[in-house]
């Protein structure tokens, strides 16, 4: 008779049980929802969603609440399965910095369909949309930061977000919070004994390259003969073509270096727009170059001003005596010279020099030198001297030209923990050895300053119009963003591109490339011998001269034809090939996924069952 009366007691221990258990769980998710709120777990092999402590420095240094609107047009990106990849990275992190800022950032998202009031915002805003989504409809993908309220509300945007800056995202994004929170102007100090500034007396304009500047910062000019200290209110200092600086301001700088300053140096071994005589009054000869070797020997940088670097490859064509003619003096660099691993030069495509120099490190230093721009391995160095001399005739310095097939270094990043060149001065505030780590951007060269290598002006209503044919402007307003910034920006690295390329793909058509830009260049020697030999045969001297001449040309003509339908059935096979493996790799692949992964399963599984039946078996 007590039997049921111990069932029943069982089934309420059950009951109880399991309310128990429901009601400690609602309460451990209420604790973790409000307790554990920002806690992540970033299992990304390259920690893409982990912001960096510069990004978390700038972020809890807010003081004061933000709101970050990103404008993606969804309806239109529905047929961009890339941008939309891009767009999700983009909206994580900005949730994710949304929750590190606990609750001083409002973080929302909208989708501005065409002829809305969030179309005419996002525009207004600066947003630059883009062609080619669904319907022809144009595509906004950009960041609109506000703070403030009324008519005190300030706004900071980024026009569009380019895949081609994926790696940078981050910091663009940083850097926006850094102008939001920090909204002063840079101060920038220049100290150049070229005429950057111009003349205003005889009404020469300062060169556009400062005139850009003035309106990114505040731009303040320094004198060399009277500089004894730099003021450490400046967030940069560049330093054009260092001609013959006393000992008192090399000092300055060198301690406004070790003091966390942020130096900007322009050296040239032949600077072109330097007015200085070549031979002055008291016959002193003036090579127009330009050093800091007492510094750069300190920081263990070594640096020719007699030599000047020639590159072929990527000479620029110049207009000589009514001829164009290819000036390797004068450099063209484009986009494969350029550091895309670097945020300065990242986003640029060409960057102009002229009669520029190079720069290596020392021998045991500890420095390092991150490249900024590189020539091509189809360079040389030649003495400046030599450049001079051919200044009526740059054709003349490709003669005997022999490249040592070595990329020479044009304007890198210096970074160390930098000694003092001055160790015997022991001045009030004087450091030895700077604190911590920092860098210091140095350039060979300073006619990539001038408008003549990047501006082209041409009048229009009284006024000229300048239109830039090279990125040069945007490349030194880009190095003064980065080192004038916040020191966190700095610290912010670039970040993994999530696109997850088909590397041996890639790798074959690479290969296949190779072999049709062989075949290419093959078919334009001959066209250009077939085209050298009929110029030959033009000129006939009689009737039977001429009937022979077009004669050979018809023969010449028929042999060009055939080799070139020849290399096209070569090129044909190639492509052929190409196909061929990218077609096997291919079916590799699916033969892995589909049936060989598959079955090793289900074999695992049936040996698995099998074991473990025979074992039950066994024990019964």
């Amino acid at each position: 008779m007590k039997l049921p009366s111990l069932s029943l007691s069982r089934a309420n221990t059950l009951r109880l049980g399991l309310l128990a258990i429901a009601a400690l769980f609602l309460v451990v998710i209420g604790f973790s929802s409000m307790s554990l709120r920002t806690a992540r777990v970033d299992l990304t092999e390259d920690r893409v969603y982990t912001l960096t402590p510069g990004t978390q420095g700038i972020v809890d240094s807010l003081g004061k609440p933000l709101t970050l609107t990103l404008y993606f047009s969804d309806h239109a990106t529905r047929e961009l399965p890339q941008l939309r990849s891009y767009e999700q990275r983009v909206q994580e992190m900005l949730r994710e910095i949304a929750v590190r800022a606990h609750g001083r950032i409002r973080f929302r998202v909208i989708d501005p369909v065409p002829y809305s009031d969030d179309e005419d915002a996002a525009e207004s805003y600066g947003l630059t949309p883009a062609s080619g989504g669904s319907n022809g409809e144009r595509v906004f993908f950009g960041l609109v930061g506000t703070t403030g309220t009324g008519d005190a509300v300030s706004s900071q945007a980024i026009p569009f977000f380019d895949p081609a800056r994926e790696a940078f995202v981050e910091y663009d994004i940083a850097k926006l919070l850094y102008e939001l929170g920090a909204p002063r102007k840079p101060k920038i100090g220049v100290l150049s004994t070229l005429p950057v500034e111009g003349n205003m007396v005889i009404g020469e304009q300062p060169w556009t390259v400062l005139r850009q500047l003035d309106q990114l910062a505040n731009v303040t000019s320094l004198d060399a003969d009277g500089l004894k200290q730099v003021d450490p209110s400046i967030d940069v200092l560049l330093l054009i073509h260092p001609k013959k600086l006393p000992e008192d301001a090399q000092y300055a700088i060198d301690q406004y270096v070790l003091h966390g300053g942020h130096l900007v140096v322009f050296v040239d071994p032949d600077a072109e727009m330097d007015t200085a005589p070549l031979i002055d009054s008291n016959g002193t000869v003036d090579d127009h170059d330009s050093d800091l070797r007492r510094l750069f020997e300190a920081w263990g940088v070594v640096y020719d001003p007699t030599k000047v670097v020639l590159d072929r490859s990527q000479a620029l064509t110049i207009e000589l005596n009514g001829n164009s003619v290819p000036h390797p003096a004068m450099l063209g660099l484009s986009m494969q010279d350029l550091n895309h691993d670097d945020v300065v030069t990242a986003s640029l495509q060409r960057i102009n020099f002229s009669t520029a120099g190079f720069f290596e490190l020392a021998p045991n230093t500890r420095a390092r030198m991150l490249p900024l721009v590189q020539t091509s391995d189809e360079s040389m160095v030649v003495p400046a001297q030599k450049v001079r001399d051919a200044a009526t005739d740059p054709s003349t310095l490709l003669e005997s030209y022999e490249p040592g097939h070595d990329r020479y270094v044009l304007a890198a990043r210096l970074r160390d923990t930098f000694h003092t060149a001055f160790p015997e001065r022991k001045e009030k505030g004087h450091l030895d050895v700077a604190p911590a780590a920092s860098e210091v951007i140095l350039i060979a060269d300073t006619d990539l300053l001038s408008d003549r290598l990047w501006i082209d002006s041409q009048p229009l209503l009284g006024q000229q119009q300048l239109t830039p044919f090279a990125n040069n402007g945007d490349f030194v307003a880009n190095i003064v963003d980065n080192l004038g910034g916040s020191t966190a920006l700095l610290s912010i690295r670039g970040r993994a591109n999530l696109q997850r390329p088909f590397t041996r793909v890639r790798a074959l058509q690479a290969a296949a490339d190779r072999k049709f830009l062989v075949k290419k260049r093959e078919l334009e020697n001959e066209l250009y011998e077939t085209q050298r030999r009929l110029a030959e045969l033009q000129p006939g001297k009689g009737a039977a001269t001429a009937s022979t001449a077009t004669a050979q040309q018809r023969k010449e003509v028929e042999q060009y034809l055939q080799r070139k339908l020849a290399i096209g059935k070569e090129l044909r096979d190639v492509q052929h090939q190409l196909n061929a493996e990218i077609d096997a790799l291919g079916l590799r692949l699916k033969f892995i996924n589909i049936i060989l992964v598959p079955a090793l399963v289900a074999i695992f599984g049936l040996v698995f069952g099998w074991r473990r039946t025979r074992r039950v078996r066994r024990e019964v």
